[in-house]
């Protein structure tokens, strides 16, 4: 049996008992082992459908419905965080949650990479997409391998690096950013806004976009799925 059919069977069985944890508001697990993930999966589809911002407080669990709203407490230093479920992991044995990067920095556990807490539902919340950065950056170590799903890459995103009333300041900033050495920059212009943007984006072109744009200095930027 491959990876994906074991993640398939475990998600099956583990979603009715999951289902009526998350409804019963409280403690889930009083001793469990979170981990994080971040700079390899920044950009890339969650198992929900969003795309993953390190920069944001979510998390994945194996089992907990999406949009369940987890208190994560790190048992060694007190720390807590708020994080909203919206993917699947971790797929490493005796881990309970993955969180994101932001999460992890909030915990205080970007140096060691795990860290024992305890985890408490607290509800449910609308589905939520953030996709600006808003934590600052430290430096981490990826800690797992994540499944990927068949269709993970089938989608297009656009790079929305800023926005402008003026064309004018939109064009200054698109040559600026072009003798930087950001490419295939386009303009969205309505009838107040002209857009600086990185057009029609492949799933699995957006991280090493991000990556780029943030060697240059361009941290500020919105990841968008296409819809035309």
């Amino acid at each position: 049996m491959n990876k994906k059919s074991i993640f398939c069977l475990t998600l099956a069985v583990g979603l009715c008992a999951a289902t009526f944890a998350a409804n019963a508001v409280g403690v889930y697990k009083s001793n469990a082992v979170a981990s994080y993930y971040a700079d390899k999966f920044h950009g890339r589809k969650t198992s929900n459908g969003e795309i993953f911002d390190m920069y944001a407080f979510t998390a994945a669990h194996k089992s907990l419905p999406f949009n369940t709203m987890v208190k994560v407490t790190n048992l060694d230093n007190g720390k807590s965080v708020v994080v909203r479920i919206n993917d699947r992991g971790p797929f490493v044995a005796g881990r309970e949650i993955d969180v994101s990067k932001a999460a992890a920095s909030q915990l205080g556990m970007l140096s060691s990479g795990t860290a024992r807490v305890s985890l408490q539902i607290l509800g449910e919340k609308d589905s939520m997409v953030s996709a600006t950065p808003v934590a600052a950056k430290n430096t981490e170590v990826d800690f797992q391998e994540k499944i990927i799903a068949d269709d993970a890459f089938a989608q297009h995103w656009d790079i929305q690096l800023a926005a402008f009333s003026s064309r004018m300041n939109a064009e200054l900033f698109a040559k600026k950013a072009q003798k930087a050495g950001i490419k295939s920059l386009a303009y969205q212009t309505t009838k107040d806004v002209t857009r600086v943007i990185i057009r029609d984006l492949a799933t699995e072109e957006v991280a090493p976009q991000l990556d780029l744009l943030e060697s240059k200095g361009y941290t500020e930027y919105l990841v968008k799925e296409r819809r035309d």
